[in-house]
C-alpha cells in the first residue's frame, strides 16, 4: 500500500510482550521515519520538500492520532485497533484536524504549455516543511477514506496486535500470516487447557 497515511498509521505496533510501541515517540524517530517515506511525500506534493524532521514530531504524532481514530469509524462497526480503542479522538475532531492539515496545501492548477501536455500542480499556502508535511497526511488520509481502499479496511483482531491492514481477501481474517498462527496456536491451548 503505497499511501503516507496508512503509513503513518502503522507507526503504533504491538511491541510484542502485551504492550504498544510507538514509532515515533522521539523526535529522532519522526526524522527516520520523515526520511524512509520522503518518496510518499513527494507523490502527494508533487515534490520534494525540505528537512521538517525534529520540528515536524508534534505534529505527525497529532495527525497520526486524527487518521487512526478515522480508521476506526472506517472499519465500524467491527472494534477499533486496540492500540487506541479506549483513547480515541472524537471523530469530527480528527475530520476537522485532517481537513485543516490538507488545507494548507492549497489547491491544485491546470498549467498547459503552447508546445506539451497538460499537468496538474499544486499551488501551497506555506512553504513551511512542517505544514507541507502534515498537510500531505492530510491529503493522504482523505484520498484513503475518500477512495476504493477504505471498503478492504480492517483492524486485526489478533491478540497483542494493534494494526490496521487492507484484507486482500474476503476469508482474510488476521494482518499477517504470524498473527492468524497466534490465534490458532492460544484457540488450542485454551481448549486443552478448559477440558
Amino acid at each position: 500500500m503505497n499511501n503516507l497515511a496508512f503509513a503513518l498509521a502503522a507507526t503504533i505496533k504491538h511491541d510484542g510482550h502485551g504492550g504498544i510501541d510507538d514509532l515515533l515517540s522521539t523526535p529522532e524517530e519522526a526524522a527516520v521515519w520523515l526520511a524512509d517515506h520522503a518518496e510518499l511525500v513527494a507523490e502527494v506534493l508533487g515534490r520534494r520538500v525540505g528537512p521538517a524532521a525534529v520540528e515536524a514530531w508534534p505534529e505527525l504524532v497529532g495527525i497520526r492520532r486524527a487518521v487512526r481514530a478515522l480508521f476506526a469509524r472506517a472499519v465500524a462497526p467491527g472494534a477499533p485497533s486496540k492500540a487506541d480503542a479506549d483513547r480515541l479522538m472524537d471523530a469530527d475532531a480528527a475530520v476537522r484536524m485532517v481537513n485543516r492539515a490538507a488545507d494548507r496545501l492549497g489547491s491544485q492548477r491546470l498549467e498547459w504549455p503552447a508546445d506539451g501536455e497538460p499537468v496538474v500542480r499544486r499551488v501551497a499556502r506555506t512553504e513551511d516543511p512542517v505544514a507541507l508535511v502534515t498537510g500531505a497526511v492530510g491529503r493522504s488520509a482523505i484520498d484513503f477514506l475518500a477512495g476504493p481502499d477504505r471498503a478492504r479496511l480492517r483492524a486485526c483482531p489478533a491478540a497483542r496486535c494493534v494494526k490496521y491492514f487492507l484484507q486482500d481477501d474476503p476469508r482474510q481474517t488476521w494482518c499477517s500470516p504470524a498473527c492468524g498462527n497466534r490465534e490458532r496456536v492460544n484457540r488450542h491451548y485454551r481448549r486443552r487447557t478448559a477440558g
